[in-house]
């Protein structure tokens, strides 16, 4: 009994021990709890953030979708008033919707179409120029725009063929077709060396796109070159008097018709230095003129 006694008290005094240690345990990781902050941080941020960017791009969407709403209204309601004859209200509606940030080219046209009716070719042949960049292989766009110009008296200014070649797709098109074959390219690249069994079959067909992806990014560096160094200037007046000089008493140099389409040399503060198609130059206030990037 006296053994037995003394193995079940050392029995309880083990447990004891071990029940010590387990509460020093929770202890321990109670005040490390209460001492330390709660992790992970990035789930009580993440979340908000993420809302945030949701609530934000639903936010975008519903305002463009506004936005267009709207302007699909203030167009039809400015289409109806060119149907009813009303030309100039309706000139002045889809020219407030331009200055409002609306671009397209059925836009454009029907704005061109509106100068004309008032008698204004030089501002009609300007939008119907602004439409044709966005939407260059549109046929009535090009058909209006030919008529007009037969209407202008003086020389013409012609471009070369190079740049109606150029002229057939849009400067974002061609940003597209430069980008898209670059990076099919880089795929038939990859495919090779990934797949090396493949490469005699792949062989021709990455020359003909490497040759067809460098001559698109000449067609795109060519474009951007005519788009953005060779402006054209529209006068959008009954008759505008270039001068030899950049200013109101230099010498007459040649007189412009409303609808003439100049070719822009120079700038200087207020004036254009242009030049017509018989090779005439002389200086025009940008007031009288409309000036917009090359084809």
């Amino acid at each position: 009994m006296k053994n037995g006694t003394r193995f079940s008290e050392a029995g309880r005094a083990r447990h004891s021990v071990r029940a010590a240690e387990r509460l020093e345990r929770v202890g321990w990781q109670r005040r490390r709890a209460e001492d330390c902050p709660p992790y992970p941080r990035e789930a009580s941020w993440t979340a908000p953030a993420l809302w945030r960017f949701w609530i934000l791009a639903f936010t975008l969407v519903c305002a463009g979708s506004l936005f267009a709403a709207d302007v699909s209204a203030d167009f039809n309601a400015a289409n109806k008033l060119y149907a009813e004859g009303k030309f100039a209200p309706a000139a002045a509606a889809y020219e407030k919707m331009l200055q409002a940030g609306a671009v397209s080219p059925a836009l454009w046209f029907n704005y061109g179409n509106a100068e004309f009716k008032l008698g204004q070719p030089g501002r009609a042949i300007a939008a119907y120029r602004r439409a044709e960049l966005l939407a260059p292989r549109d046929a009535e766009v090009r058909a209006n725009l030919e008529f007009v110009r037969n209407q202008v008296a003086g020389p013409r200014l012609r471009q070369s063929r190079w740049q109606d070649w150029l002229g057939t797709l849009s400067l974002n098109e061609w940003t597209i077709l430069a980008a898209g074959v670059f990076w099919l390219t880089f795929v038939l690249l990859a495919l090779r060396q990934i797949q090396p069994a493949w490469r005699p079959r792949l062989r021709g067909l990455t020359s003909g796109i490497a040759l067809l992806a460098i001559l698109s990014c000449a067609g795109l560096g060519a474009a951007a070159t005519i788009h953005y160094s060779k402006p054209t200037a529209v006068v959008i007046e009954a008759e505008a008097m270039a001068r030899s000089g950049p200013f109101a008493e230099a010498q007459d140099a040649f007189k412009a018709q409303n609808g003439a389409e100049l070719a822009v040399l120079d700038r200087r503060n207020d004036w254009v230095q242009v030049a017509d198609g018989s090779g005439r130059i002389g200086w025009l206030p940008v007031k009288q003129v409309e000036v917009l990037p090359g084809a």
